[in-house]
């Protein structure tokens, strides 16, 4: 959903400025609370002399108490809850309010100019104790590259490899699949000779325009009416490759499935733990009856899951480390998958290193080695403690 084209609210021009220049992943606006960044993982409260500065109707005078902070450490002033609803409310696009009144959350995204760079944002709004609030997604003003984003150029380069099938990515909230997949998608759109497709909810990162090469990005709400209609239409559009943002229903699971066996590269998230996780999590879309068949077109057309997960620095505040599952639908796999065999994927993960698979213990072990996440970190992401010491 795009907004009107009208200025910002000050107070969040203001907190999203700072939020740009403090290189935050998110701005967070809840009533009775501060605004609150997440830098490299941790939440921290604006300093307050950015709040002092507003007029005094702008914050409540209660205090608010941060689980993080040190005992004596100055407290931030909470936002007034009534003041922030009537704030967001204002920001909020017009043509969306009712349907934030109706549903009680809504997501967009927009452009705006931020020291000379036209940044791109993502918000959802919602309701809380009858009052708004939001969560402010800070996107890159480009698509970035791999290097910065720790995605190894090799794995990038086999999975836009494929002519057709399927590839998912999986991971939970704020892992970096979108970046993920608009890296991917970005590396086949500079390659050229391909129409692409994209169906999204928001419009995150825009693709840059290239020669020989046409990109449709169509966001859900306001270019389709869902994910699957989308899907549906864009197979009519002579498609070679497809983005679809997140597959939520199986009506969507279901095309998409169509779409990668018929000749097109499906490119999609799920949101799943590990690569198995997301197997089953496609599966569970589909009515009991129906699974053996999914299970069937899966093991055909899947070419390979990537799970990913971001990992906090062994120094608190530094940048956060891309931790990797990758999973190649092997012979063996594809027999898993389509026999409902799924506990043994996880061995197939651990001794299939020489097909290209990956497994999370291998790449939390290589990132505890290195000295670049703690042990406690290390221990919470692998099956098994005791592997980190083999």
């Amino acid at each position: 959903m795009s907004r009107d084209e009208k200025p910002l609210p000050e107070p969040i021009e203001r907190w999203l400025t700072v939020a740009v220049e403090s290189d935050a992943s998110d701005l967070h606006l809840i009533g009775g609370f501060p605004p609150t960044l997440r830098l490299n993982g941790i939440l921290r409260d604006l300093p307050e002399p950015r709040l002092e500065e507003l007029d005094a109707g702008s914050v409540a005078t209660l205090p608010r108490v941060h689980g993080a902070e040190a005992p004596g450490k100055p407290l931030v002033a909470a936002l007034d809850a009534d003041w922030l609803h009537q704030v967001l409310e204002t920001f909020c696009p017009v043509h969306f309010q009712q349907r934030l009144k109706d549903e009680k959350s809504l997501d967009f995204a927009f452009a705006w100019p931020c020291n000379g760079l036209s940044m791109r944002f993502r918000v959802n709004m919602f309701y809380s104790a009858g009052r708004l609030g939001a969560c402010f997604r800070i996107i890159p003003a480009a698509i970035p590259d791999f290097d910065w984003a720790g995605f190894p150029s090799g794995l990038a380069t086999r999975l836009t490899a494929n002519r057709d099938g399927m590839v998912i990515l999986t991971g939970p909230t704020g892992s970096g699949k979108s970046t993920t997949l608009a890296m991917l998608v970005n590396l086949i759109n500079k390659a050229g000779g391909c129409r692409i497709i994209s169906i999204e909810e928001p419009l995150e990162f825009e693709f840059p325009r290239v020669p020989n090469s046409v990109v449709s990005q169509r966001e859900v709400g306001i270019d389709v009416p869902s994910f699957a209609e989308g899907l549906r239409n864009g197979l009519r559009q002579d498609p070679d490759v497809i983005l679809v943002g997140e597959i939520r229903d199986h009506a969507t699971a279901q095309i998409a499935l169509s779409a990668a066996e018929t000749g097109h590269l499906v490119f999609t998230t799920l949101h799943s733990r590990d690569a198995k996780g997301a197997i089953t999590r496609y599966t569970d879309l589909f009515p009991n009856e129906a699974q053996r068949d999914i299970r069937s077109q899966l093991a055909l057309c899947l070419r390979a899951i990537v799970a990913q997960r971001l990992l906090p620095d062994i120094q608190p505040g530094h940048k956060c480390h891309l931790a990797l599952e990758v999973m190649w639908n092997t012979f063996p796999i594809a027999s898993a998958i389509r026999n409902g065999k799924f506990e043994s994927i996880d061995n197939y993960l651990m001794t299939g290193r020489e097909d290209g698979m990956l497994s999370f213990d291998e790449t939390v072990r290589q990132l505890f080695d290195s000295s670049k996440i703690s042990r406690p970190v290390a221990e919470r992401n692998v099956r098994d403690p005791a592997y980190l010491n083999r």
